[in-house]
């Protein structure tokens, strides 16, 4: 399934970002725990590359934790400073300051030799949509200042915010790639919700879903909807998940619409339990 999703902001969040890039020391660039390497921008770390980049796998709470800690000895092995976090609950919270101050200190240490007081640094703070920037720098600031929604691309413009006395965090709004040719790639991205609802058919996502659990968690099958023959085909997974939970309609007739967006809640939400795609 290739995804064509590239709203009409999206061209002004890029120029934003090549414009303020030479404004910041460093770039965390968040990606979702699940799917770490599906979330990655290929077309915006060619933008922010000149910089020092801090890589942090979000939503760490809605991930297996074996998956996360391979996705970061993987990111390590490129070279990358690289962290997990759940900006939920703040935890990682104190890892991610102390790579971003380990990030900054040769900068730091050049600016006291030239007997210059030591500033701030400024990250500036970038992902594809729906990733949860907004929730990260709450969670900097221990305080809601940045908005939040559900919804993929909700945030607009930039915001400076001052985190402590010796961070500044710069908000940008997600960013995507014109269009996702691998079709996995497209899958996982639909599922995590980041790309548009238009971008997408719920139910093609939905059965891709069951195939995972198939393959990778099939106890969540049994235990959750209580299914006892797991490798009947996805199709009929989706059919006795909507029977069991009395998705019908007016006529009788399974109503699969309602149980694949129940499905699709159930997993972006953690109901489902912790599972990780890449």
């Amino acid at each position: 399934m290739a995804i064509n999703w590239y709203p009409g902001h999206m061209v002004k969040a890029k120029r934003e970002i090549q414009e303020n890039i030479k404004m910041v020391d460093i770039v965390a660039v968040l990606l979702d725990a699940r799917a770490p390497f599906s979330c990655r921008n290929a077309d915006l770390e060619k933008i922010i590359s000149r910089k020092q980049l801090l890589f942090v796998l979000n939503k760490m709470d809605l991930a297996a934790p074996d998956a996360t800690r391979m996705y970061l000895a993987r990111l390590r092995e490129e070279g990358l400073m690289a962290t997990a976090m759940d900006s939920t609950s703040g935890k990682g919270l104190s890892e991610v300051i102390q790579a971003i101050k380990t990030l900054y200190q040769p900068q730091a240490a050049e600016m006291l030799q030239k007997g210059r007081r030591i500033r701030p640094v400024r990250v500036m703070v970038v992902g594809v949509p729906n990733i949860g920037k907004s929730t990260f720098l709450n969670c900097l600031v221990r305080k809601k200042m940045a908005r939040t929604g559900a919804r993929p691309g909700i945030t607009r413009g930039k915001q400076w915010v001052r985190v402590r006395d010796d961070i500044e965090l710069m908000d940008t709004p997600g960013l995507m790639w014109p269009k996702v040719e691998d079709e996995e790639q497209g899958l996982k991205l639909a599922l995590l919700n980041i790309v548009g609802e238009n971008a997408y058919q719920e139910y093609e996502v939905a059965l891709y879903l069951l195939k995972l659990l198939q393959e990778k968690a099939p106890g969540i099958l049994i235990e959750k909807f209580k299914i006892i023959d797991t490798d009947k085909p996805s199709l009929e997974l989706l059919e006795e998940i909507a029977h069991k939970r009395g998705h019908l309609l007016k006529a009788g007739a399974l109503d699969l619409d309602k149980t694949c967006t129940a499905l699709l809640q159930d997993f972006r939400k953690g109901n489902l339990g912790l599972i990780s795609l890449d």
